[in-house]
């Protein structure tokens, strides 16, 4: 302790930090940081848990078991061993879900903006400071590398660091229209709303949703992938943790008719949707059917389009990291590679590449991408693989029947490219969802571009050239919502929107995730035309204090 009375404590979960404490304070600093959350479930490792848990719902700020007789594992990719159950949460679950959001909607819409905001600031600091936290559980039972977890956290908190700035980003219109006469516009929060995600990011989908819902006034319910539970419950208990209040944000389980639920619900305004087509369809379709908002991101086949002009070393360092990081298991995955003219020549050399790619366990340190989600999706994969051949494309890096050494019943699939692929094939019309690169060729960057937009999918789309003229015309004339120009998953920083289209999106594809269509999506607008005459003004009394 200096002469000052201060002090110096570095905390070391988080390296180069050094925070200087008034030593007033390092008792409640010191029991902050040492805090397990009752969600906290898993150790950093792969090993078996003999006892698996029983996940419970969250409502009204609590962990409260199901008394369901349906319960659903929850595996370790990596092992398949069990490492949790996840009820299927019963219609009277379910119903307190709805009562508790329902009870809590009229005070957290008449909390003042400013207060919500605050909330948001410390659920942020929250989640910044257990980021290891629901890395952890989103490696045990998603499979992600431990880093790639984290960056899923991180995509996620960059909406919540969005959304603190609330208060420059919802200002409404007015205008004196008359002589005392004044119209003003502002936008309301829906009531509930609802938020239905997929396994790949258990993190980041959750807060794509919840905290723009949340801070501008609407009650969410959260229903996770019933694949991986661990992470929304951590955000739950953060939210609790940060001054939500209950029925603010209510997290229920289980699979289609828990889903059904949340789409017939008549309290419910608005549903946030992320998957497959096949879901997403259905879920738009029925939601909408009952007059409900829906934002829905679907399947994708990114492309890339290689110039012979481009950077190879860059270029082809960021199409394997985009192909088969995270296992290939993202909608803005690069899927599909199209070479241009000479950049055919180039294959050999991104096999070399990509074979460095070390798949493996997720809390091992030399891993690059991790196991697929079940053995199902791992088998689908392999087929498809199969397909190609069998269509006459040829394998040149195959990933088939590569388990990591300890893990032989792990979902594995390495790095996988194939060449001579032709528009008709299986392993080009389908989103396979895996570390598979499918290899087109075209002779000009036109011709490239007509493949591109001849496919229904509309996620993303890249090119890596040295040209500033190729690259303006093929953002100019490729038909997808987010382009990369040298940049390899051109998914926009939460200040902007998530602007997939085509197929890649349901309906109209306009109520995008985060950003400022987000907010839209979240609220609805109210006019007021007010009259007061100028004639009833009384100057009476004294006003010095400033409130």
């Amino acid at each position: 302790m200096s002469d000052a009375g201060w002090v110096i404590i570095l905390y070391t979960t988080r390296p180069h930090c050094i925070y200087l404490l008034n030593p007033h304070t390092v008792t409640g600093f010191i029991a902050s940081k040492m805090q397990r959350l009752e969600s906290l479930r898993y150790g950093a490792n792969h090993d078996k848990v003999q006892a698996p848990h029983k996940t419970d719902n969250f409502l009204n700020n609590e962990f409260v078991p199901s008394s369901t007789t349906e319960w659903l594992e929850v595996h370790d990719p990596a092992t398949n061993d069990v490492v949790t159950l996840v009820p299927k949460s019963t219609p009277q679950e379910l119903q307190a879900a709805v009562a508790s959001a329902r009870d809590a909607v009229p005070g957290w819409q008449q909390t003042s903006i400013m207060k919500r905001q605050q909330v948001i600031f410390k659920l942020t600091n929250l989640i910044r400071e257990h980021t290891d936290d629901l890395a952890t559980a989103i490696v045990k039972e998603q499979g992600k590398t431990f880093g790639d977890a984290k960056g899923d956290v991180l995509r996620g908190l960059q909406v919540c660091e969005t959304a603190c700035g609330i208060t420059t980003q919802l200002p409404g219109q007015v205008l004196e229209v008359a002589k005392d006469m004044e119209t003003r516009s502002y936008r309301e929060p829906l009531g509930i709303v609802a938020a239905i995600c997929p396994f790949n990011f258990p993190a980041m989908i959750p807060l794509w949703s919840l905290p723009i819902a949340i801070v501008t006034g609407n009650c969410l319910i959260l229903k996770p992938s019933e694949r991986v539970p661990g992470a929304a419950m951590i955000i739950a208990e953060l939210c609790r943790l940060a001054g939500v209040p209950p029925g603010v944000v209510n997290v229920v389980h289980g699979a289609h008719e828990t889903v059904n639920f949340l789409l017939d619900e008549p309290e419910i305004k608005a549903i946030s949707f992320v998957g497959s087509n096949k879901a997403g369809e259905y879920i738009h379709s029925r939601a909408t059917a009952n007059g409900k908002r829906v934002q829905a991101n679907l399947g994708a086949k990114n492309h890339a389009a290689l110039l012979p002009d481009a950077d190879r070393s860059h270029a082809l360092k960021s199409i394997a990291g985009a192909a088969f990081g995270a296992a290939g298991q993202r909608c803005m995955a690069l899927s599909a590679l199209v070479l241009v003219g000479s950049s055919k020549e180039w294959i050999d050399e991104l096999v070399q590449v990509s074979s460095s790619f070390q798949v493996g366990p997720g809390f091992a340190k030399d891993s690059d991408l991790g196991p697929l989600i079940s053995p199902q999706s791992r088998q689908r994969c392999e087929d498809i693989i199969a397909s190609a051949e069998v269509e006459g494309a040829k394998i040149v890096l195959d990933g088939r029947g590569k388990a990591p050494e300890g893990f032989p019943r792990g979902n594995w699939v390495a790095p996988t490219i194939i060449t001579g692929v032709k528009p008709h094939m299986r392993c080009y019309k389908e989103e396979i969802f895996a570390p598979v690169l499918v290899c087109l060729e075209a002779d000009t960057l036109e011709e490239a571009v007509k493949i591109i937009n001849a496919n229904p999918y509309g996620n993303g789309a890249v090119v890596f050239t040295r040209s500033g003229p190729a690259a303006s015309s093929f953002q100019k004339s490729v038909q997808a919502g987010q382009v990369g120009v040298n940049v390899p998953i051109p998914v926009p920083l939460p200040m902007f929107s998530f602007t997939g289209n085509k197929s890649s999106v349901a309906g109209t594809g306009l109520p995008n995730f985060y950003g400022a269509d987000g907010l839209r999506f979240y609220t609805q607008w109210k006019t007021v035309t007010s009259f007061w005459n100028s004639s009833d003004v009384s100057t009476s009394g004294k006003h010095v204090n400033m409130v």
